[in-house]
């Protein structure tokens, strides 16, 4: 029975704690937060324990698997001091990063810790997504020629979302060039701050390619009333294609036919995100047990999301093509093309 413990209790920390009445091998302990009233209110929520201190807990409960559900800025230290206490593993809430300086101090973290990271993208584990992936796995489709991801809110919002799935269906393969460019800064969000507008063209690995587009220019597919609706991604076959939105439908089209659905209804998708959430838990307990199975969105592939992003802005400060395997930001990167595009 793993024991399971969470820094952190806003809103998410609370959908990562709802997804345990899906898995029975794990049990919730303890909980963390700076102001004892909120760790007070969700440990008698969830009938657990409530800590101020990371440490104190860490130490007194001994959990198997920490969820650090925090904001961006706060995620460093985090995890550093997650790594020093020696907690066997941890989930960090999406994006992994915000900007140079913040992923160069993960990126030395992952080098040396023995703690397990895996970063929450539970949507990899959504069911609709899940079928988009078993179909192109199967071979009927054919090969994956070009995809097509996009999101409504800004990159550091959203945009590591779509690239992932992206990468999800496109088998796991990593970015090798990234051409693009940005418009803006979104002021909306102080926590995620990032260009208004974003779009490039990416080559994968493999030699898929795709186009990545984040913010107001993006396609509306779920309600325009709201920013957030809007996550997609799509994959175009040599036999056919698939097309996953969060907030629409889904489809797959092939030789024998189409099959196709949409995510019901706010009460519906809930219930799935609770079930992909649940999936990504698990995927960690897996790696746990087998140091040969990291979890799908393990810290190594996440950082190197986040530089894709990097790169994207490299590429708009610089106007041509970043080439990931040589590609290294600068740490005044943000500075540097906020002040091309006139941004204060």
């Amino acid at each position: 029975m793993y024991k399971v413990a969470f820094v952190g209790t806003g809103g998410r920390a609370s959908a990562h704690a709802d997804a345990y009445q899906h898995i029975d091998e794990a049990k919730l302990v303890a909980c963390c937060d700076l102001i004892l009233e909120r760790s007070e209110e969700f440990g008698k929520k969830y009938g657990i324990k409530p800590y101020t201190d990371i440490a104190d807990m860490v130490h007194a409960e001994k959990p198997d698997l920490v969820h650090i559900v925090t904001m961006p800025r706060d995620r460093v230290e985090t995890m550093r001091i997650i790594s020093e206490l020696g907690a066997p593993a941890a989930t960090v809430e999406k994006p992994i990063a915000v900007d140079v300086a913040d992923w160069q101090a993960i990126r030395e973290i992952e080098k040396t810790t023995k703690t397990k990271f895996g970063i929450c993208h539970q949507f990899r584990w959504y069911p609709a997504l899940v079928k988009c992936r078993e179909a192109i796995e199967s071979g009927a489709l054919g090969k994956a020629l070009f995809m097509d991801a996009s999101a409504g809110m800004d990159i550091t919002n959203q945009g590591t979302h779509d690239l992932h799935y992206a990468n999800f269906l496109n088998g796991d393969c990593q970015v090798a060039s990234v051409f693009g460019n940005t418009q803006g800064w979104d002021r909306n969000d102080k926590n995620h701050p990032g260009p208004e507008n974003s779009e490039a063209y990416i080559t994968f690995e493999n030699g898929v390619r795709m186009l990545w587009n984040t913010g107001p220019s993006a396609p509306r597919v779920g309600d325009p009333n709201t920013t957030y609706q809007h996550v997609r991604v799509a994959a175009y076959c040599e036999k056919g294609r698939v097309l996953w939105e969060e907030f629409g439908k889904w489809e797959i089209v092939g030789p024998n036919g189409t099959e196709s659905g949409d995510y019901g209804d706010m009460k519906q998708w809930w219930a799935n995100n609770l079930i992909a959430q649940a999936g990504f838990h698990k995927d960690m307990f897996k790696w746990l047990e087998d140091d040969t199975k990291p979890a799908g969105t393990n810290i190594k592939r996440s950082l190197h999301e986040w530089k894709a992003v990097l790169a994207l802005y490299a590429s708009a400060l610089e106007r041509k093509p970043i080439d990931m395997n040589t590609f290294e930001p600068s740490i005044d990167l943000v500075d540097k093309l906020k002040a091309a595009m006139g941004v204060s």
